[in-house]
């Protein structure tokens, strides 16, 4: 019997898209049964997935794109036990960087026809929102949030610009960091960045959390308290090159419950923005479902 997969595309999606989604199928056709739903809003999403049955759901799409179908099975109560496959088309495609998938498209779907699914984290906070692989507050969420205006016209090089911007103007938040319920920074000391990392990297391969791990029942956190204007310009101008470690401010935890409250932030969940807000803790979910990663 013929693997069964259900295909969800973004119908709005532009020409190359089509072709690179095209591209994804004609493998895909080859070893499976494949259904292809379009969807272009929240409500047709659910809808979707309402009959996906047992079927494997593969997403073609970026990780806004898998942030969405992870955020509409866990509302549903329809993760567990779920196996789920990406096709990348993001701009940063970070979530499929950190799962070892291959960027372009029909080598992905060659992935989806003989890759093993693996048990995947996923993170939740209090209200119930997912992030999938990574959430930073902060400096990051700045950054992204300068970013993405260039994202369009530039693509994963926005992130870059919108980190060196961030640099000649940061943000310094007064909050109260926890993890596992130990006080890591309090609101007397200024803190940068704080970012959670189920996943290595955010804005196209930024690897704020670089040893980040989505199959161990854990996330990295990282704190960033640089003082004064000139360390914190060092550590943002570092932070696109992925050297941000190297700064003697920096600490990078682990653990399973992340609280962070104070002064009011904005969070960075996957590349949405959400905020302000002035307290929230998020918990890893082990296992929370499968993804499908190359064979080992």
């Amino acid at each position: 019997m013929a693997t069964r997969l259900l295909l969800i595309t973004n119908s709005d999606a532009g020409t190359a898209d089509r072709e690179a989604v095209d591209a994804a199928l004609a493998v895909l056709r080859e070893g499976a049964e494949v259904e292809v739903c379009g969807t272009s809003s929240p409500e047709e999403l659910d809808d979707v997935l309402a009959s996906a049955g047992e079927r494997t759901v593969v997403v073609a799409g970026g990780d806004g794109s898998i942030h969405a179908v992870v955020q509409a099975l866990h509302a549903r109560a329809d993760l567990a036990g779920r196996t789920l496959a990406l096709i990348p088309l993001g701009t940063g495609n970070d979530f499929a960087r950190t799962l070892g998938l291959p960027l372009d498209p029909a080598q992905a779907a060659r992935v989806v026809l003989t890759g093993t699914p693996r048990p995947t984290d996923l993170v939740v906070d209090e209200d119930g929102q997912v992030t999938v692989n990574s959430v930073h507050l902060g400096a990051g969420a700045e950054a992204g949030k300068r970013g993405a205006r260039w994202k369009e016209r530039l693509g994963k090089v926005g992130y870059p610009i919108g980190a060196l911007q961030t640099a000649l103007n940061p943000p310094s938040l007064r909050v109260r960091v926890e993890v596992d319920d130990e006080v890591v920074v309090d609101v007397d000391q200024p803190v940068l960045m704080v970012a959670v990392g189920n996943g290595a990297s955010v804005g196209g391969g930024t690897e704020l959390t670089p040893d980040a791990e989505p199959h161990d029942g854990q996330v990295d956190v990282l704190v960033a308290t640089p003082r004064g204007p000139v360390a914190r310009l060092g550590y943002l101008v570092r932070l696109p090159f992925a050297r941000h470690e190297d700064h003697g401010d920096v600490r990078i935890l682990r653990g399973r419950t992340v609280r962070v409250s104070g002064t009011a932030f904005d969070c960075n969940s996957d590349g949405e923005i959400d905020g302000p807000v002035r307290s929230r803790t998020w918990q890893v979910q082990p296992a929370a479902y499968a993804m499908v990663v190359p064979p080992r």
